[in-house]
């Protein structure tokens, strides 16, 4: 019985400590909203949620090598929406435009790096709340 209760003790913990990340997580994501500019082309903050991605450009983001600057590149946050009713169903959209990524400072750099991060944290969270209601929806259909 006591390695159910340390279990569910430490499920408990984890879900909380994830809830308290979330929560820090908007507060500093709608900061770097600000700061970085993309407020200028996304007037609501709760708007960036309804792209269907966002990626960036000039600067990694993958596992083996987070934050390398890509030679030659330029440094661009990158909004994906979906149209279905359009020919080309995935259209980028840049939301903020920093010039040559090898000539950023370390602290736009990591700026930039936190909001892409941060958007996909909060989105990751939107979307399984999104599952979560329809497999809602779909059991009290499969009650009537």
């Amino acid at each position: 019985m006591s390695s159910a209760l340390d279990r569910l003790k430490n499920l408990t913990a984890q879900i909380s400590s994830y809830e308290l990340e979330r929560k820090n997580n908007l507060k500093e994501l709608q900061n770097l909203y600000e700061k970085l500019g993309i407020v200028k082309k996304v007037e609501s903050f709760n708007d960036l949620f309804e792209y269907k991605a966002i990626n960036l450009s000039g600067i990694s983001l993958s596992d083996e090598d987070l934050g390398s600057i890509k030679e030659g590149k330029y440094a661009q946050i990158i909004a994906i929406i979906y149209d279905k009713n359009a020919k080309v169903k995935n259209k980028n959209i840049s939301l903020a435009y920093y010039g040559r990524a090898e000539k950023l400072s370390a602290s736009l750099k990591k700026e930039i790096i936190a909001f892409v991060l941060g958007w996909r944290f909060e989105k990751s969270f939107r979307t399984l709340e999104h599952y979560h209601n329809l497999l809602s929806s779909m059991r009290a259909i499969e009650d009537e």
